[in-house]
C-alpha cells in the first residue's frame, strides 16, 4: 500500500486552506461591493405635484417692474452686474424684498459669510410667508447637509438636490459605483424673485464670487433682468425642478430639527458682528444700486433677450445636439461676420473648436479669447486641456490673453490658512470646497481668477451664462444663459479686449522661433517662461496633456 508522503500531504492541506481563505476573501469583497452598490443606489424619487407659477402683479416688486416693462413691449430690461459686491447686494436686497416667491438654482453654495447671509435671508423670507424653492447641485454643497435639512423642515421652504449622492460622506465613494451618473452636474445659476426679477450668469454663491473674502477673487459677470424674459427663466426652473434628477431633500438628507435652524440664525449674527464681515455689510448698505433698485430708479437696457439652456435630461445621458445649449447657441447668437470675442475661465477647445476658431481667424474675422493662465486657474488640470492648442490658434491669427499678472499682493500660505479657519468659524458650512471654488488660486498668485463666461458676436449680440468653452459644458454638465441682442452691451464687453484686458493679463504670442511668449504693458521684453509654472509643473502638465482626459475637463 502506498501512503501519501507527509511532505506532499502538508502542502495539499495548505492549498485547500488557502483556497478556502481566497474564496472567503473574494466572497467578502463581493459582499462589500454589493453592499456599496446598494448603499449608493438612489431611492425611487417621490415628489408632490408641480406648484403653479407665480402670477404677475402678486407683489409690489412685480407691479413695479410691470409698469416699467409696459413702456417697452416685447423687450426685457437688463442690467449688468460686473462688480462682485453689487452682485451680492442685488441678491440680498431682492431676497429681503420678496413677498411671494424665491426660486434659486445653483451649482455651488458655500457656508461662508455671503452664503450664510443669503441662507438667513431665505429663512427670513419664509418666515414672512414667502414660498422658497432651493434647487442645488449636490456636488457643490459640501458641509451644508444639516443646514439644508433644517431649512427644508420649514413649511414654506422646499430644497431639492440635483443628481444627488446617496452616500453623504465621503461623497467621492459614490464615484466608484456610479461615475457615469455622478460625473454629470447641474451647472445652472439663477435667482428669481416674485416672478418679477431674475439674476442669471456665472456666479455661484460664496465669498470668492462676491469679493467678500481675502482669497482668490473671481472676475465674473451676471445679468439682472426684468420683463418677459423672467417668465422664461421661471419656466426653465420648473423644468429642472420637476425633472427626474431633482430629488426632494427629505429623501436624501438626514432630518434635523429646530436647533439647527436656530444655529443658522445665530451664525448669521456672528457674520454681521465680525469686523471684516461688518465692513462688507456696511458697504452693501451704501451702494447706489440698493437705493436705485428699491426706488425703481435703476437703469436698464431694453433689448430682445432669449433664454437658452440644456434639457435636464442631459444629466441622465447624451441627448440630441438641438436639445443642448451649445446647439441652441449656434442658432440664437448666429455666425460672426466681423468679430468674435470669448471669455471663459475654463477654455478647453479640443481639435474641433480649435479648427473652427482657426478657420474664422483665417477668413479675416477678428477672434479674441481671454482665459486663465496657469498662475491663476483654480483647476490646474484644466490647463493640460488648453495648453496644447495655443500654438495652432496663434498661428491662425487668434488673439490669446491669459490672466496671471499679480495685480495685488499675494497672501502668504500662513495668512491664507488663517483666513480659511476664520471664514469657517463665521459660516455654517465646511471648509471643504467643490471644484471651481478658487480656493487654490489664492495660494499660488495674487492675480484674479476669471470665472465669467461670455461670447460676443459682431458687437451686436452677447451671451452671458454658465457655459464654459470646454467638454464638460458641451457634453456633461447642464448649463443656462442669456443671449442679449444689445449693441450697447456687446460692444462694452468686446471693447474690454482693447482696454481693460491687456492691462490685467498677459498677451500670448509666438516668437520668431515659434515658441510661446507672454507680454504685458509694463515689461520691456516678453517672457519666455510661462508665468506661475515651475519645472515640476511643466512636467506634470506635459504628462497630463497626453492622457485621454480632455473629455473630463
Amino acid at each position: 500500500m502506498v501512503r501519501a508522503s507527509p511532505l506532499k500531504t502538508a502542502p495539499s492541506g495548505v492549498g485547500r486552506g488557502t483556497g478556502r481563505s481566497w474564496a472567503m476573501g473574494l466572497g467578502g469583497i463581493a459582499v462589500a461591493g454589493l453592499a456599496l452598490c446598494l448603499a449608493s443606489r438612489l431611492p425611487r424619487r417621490t415628489a408632490p405635484d408641480p406648484a403653479r407659477l407665480p402670477l404677475p402683479g402678486d407683489s409690489s416688486l412685480s407691479r413695479s417692474v410691470a409698469a416699467q416693462a409696459s413702456e417697452h413691449p416685447g423687450l426685457s430690461g437688463v442690467h449688468l452686474l460686473s462688480d462682485g459686491i453689487d452682485a451680492f447686494a442685488a441678491r440680498l436686497l431682492l431676497a429681503r424684498r420678496s413677498e411671494r416667491t424665491l426660486d434659486l438654482q445653483y451649482y455651488i453654495w458655500h457656508g461662508d459669510r455671503t452664503g450664510t447671509l443669503l441662507l438667513e435671508a431665505v429663512h427670513e423670507a419664509a418666515r414672512r410667508g414667502v414660498r422658497v424653492r432651493l434647487l442645488l447641485d449636490d456636488n457643490g454643497i459640501t458641509g451644508l447637509d444639516h443646514v439644508l435639512s433644517a431649512l427644508n423642515d420649514h413649511p414654506d421652504i422646499e430644497v431639492r438636490l440635483f443628481n444627488p449622492f446617496r452616500i453623504r460622506f465621503p461623497k467621492t465613494i459614490g464615484f466608484l459605483t456610479e461615475f457615469g451618473r455622478l460625473n454629470r452636474r447641474m451647472h445652472n445659476k439663477s435667482f428669481t424673485v416674485d416672478g418679477a426679477v431674475t439674476i442669471v450668469g456665472g456666479r455661484n454663491v460664496g465669498d470668492e464670487y462676491f469679493g467678500a473674502g481675502d482669497g482668490a477673487l473671481f472676475a465674473d459677470l451676471d445679468v439682472m433682468a426684468i420683463g418677459p424674459v423672467v417668465r422664461d427663466v421661471e419656466q426653465d426652473f420648473e423644468r429642472y425642478w420637476n425633472s427626474p434628477s431633482a430629488y426632494p431633500a427629505a429623501q436624501i438628507l438626514t432630518r434635523v430639527g429646530k436647533r439647527q435652524r436656530a444655529k443658522l440664525a445665530s451664525r448669521a449674527s456672528v457674520v454681521e458682528s465680525d469686523a471684516s464681515a461688518r465692513r462688507y455689510v456696511e458697504r452693501l448698505r451704501s451702494l447706489p444700486l440698493v437705493r436705485e433698485l428699491a426706488q425703481g430708479e435703476l437703469d436698464f437696457e431694453w433689448a430682445k433677450v432669449e433664454v437658452i439652456s440644456d434639457d435636464p435630461a442631459k444629466a441622465l445621458g447624451d441627448i440630441d445636439h438641438k436639445e443642448l445649449l451649445a446647439g441652441k447657441l449656434d442658432e440664437t447668437i448666429g455666425a460672426p461676420l466681423h468679430e468674435l470675442s470669448i471669455v471663459s475661465g475654463y477654455f478647453v477647445p479640443g481639435q474641433q473648436a480649435t479648427d473652427q476658431l482657426s478657420a474664422l481667424a483665417r477668413s479675416g474675422i477678428a477672434v479674441s479669447v481671454l482665459t486663465n493662465g496657469y498662475a491663476s486657474t483654480d483647476v490646474a488640470l484644466v490647463h493640460a486641456g488648453y495648453a496644447p492648442w495655443r500654438k495652432q490658434l496663434l498661428k491662425a491669427g487668434v488673439r490669446l490673453f491669459e490672466t496671471g499678472r499679480q495685480t495685488r499682493s499675494a497672501p502668504t500660505k500662513k495668512a491664507a490658512k488663517k483666513e480659511r479657519r476664520k471664514g469657517n468659524r463665521l459660516g455654517v458650512g465646511s471648509r471643504l470646497r467643490a471644484t471651481g471654488s478658487g480656493s487654490f488660486a489664492a495660494l499660488r498668485s495674487g492675480a484674479s481668477t476669471v470665472h465669467a463666461k461670455t461670447i460676443t458676436v459682431d458687437r451686436t449680440r452677447l451671451f452671458i451664462g454658465s457655459f464654459n468653452f470646454d467638454p464638460r459644458s458641451y457634453r456633461l454638465n447642464t448649463e443656462l444663459g442669456f443671449v442679449i441682442h444689445s449693441p450697447l452691451f456687446a460692444a462694452h464687453v468686446a471693447d474690454a479686449f482693447d482696454s481693460i484686458i491687456p492691462q490685467a493679463s498677459y498677451a500670448v504670442t509666438l516668437g520668431t522661433d515659434g515658441e510661446l511668449r507672454w507680454s504685458d504693458d509694463t515689461a520691456s521684453a516678453p517672457r519666455t517662461d510661462e508665468p506661475g509654472m515651475g519645472l515640476l509643473d511643466r512636467v506634470l502638465i506635459g504628462i497630463a496633456s497626453r492622457l485621454p482626459i480632455a473629455w473630463l475637463l
